[in-house]
């Protein structure tokens, strides 16, 4: 029996924003290697800073030598963003059959109050508490999670 008023269903969807983010933040640990994406997006920043330098400076000479790197940079980019679609496109059909059945049993249902708006944030379409709350509990719980396993690193 799954609870269909606050707070039981404000902590339900928390909680479920939790585990769901931590299968995600877990699978896409394990399917790559951080060393390897920290090593590529140090060799993206450092082309990126060493490209402002040259605009900045107006070496035309080191631009044509960054203009040649810039299509091995593109494909780095590229590579990253592969390492976590892999993992969302495993976990898209999964999750959509999860938010159907929840959509079913919730509808329009108050979940969470946002202090200051109230129950749904004028936003056509993704205004219903169910939405923006598990929405905000998962950009949480997935910046946690990224730290936690390594995935992005503060510098």
């Amino acid at each position: 029996m799954l609870p269909t008023t606050p707070p039981g269903s404000t902590l339900f969807f928390f909680l479920l924003a939790a585990s769901l983010t931590f299968l995600m933040t877990l699978a896409n640990r394990l399917s790559t290697d951080p060393e390897k994406l920290k090593a590529w997006r140090k060799e993206i920043s450092d082309f990126y800073k060493q490209w402002r330098e040259a605009q900045k400076s107006g070496d035309k000479k080191r631009m044509e030598k960054l203009m040649k790197k810039q299509q091995y940079i593109l494909q780095l980019n590229a590579k990253i963003s592969w390492q976590s679609t892999k993992v969302m496109l495993i976990f898209i059909v999964p999750l959509w059959i999860i938010w159907f059945f929840l959509r079913g049993i919730y509808g329009e249902a108050e979940i969470a109050y946002f202090p200051g708006v109230g129950w749904h944030l004028p936003i056509p379409l993704f205004g219903s508490s169910i939405f923006w709350w598990y929405t905000l509990c998962y950009f949480l719980f997935s910046t946690l999670f990224s730290h936690l396993f390594g995935l992005v690193s503060v510098e």
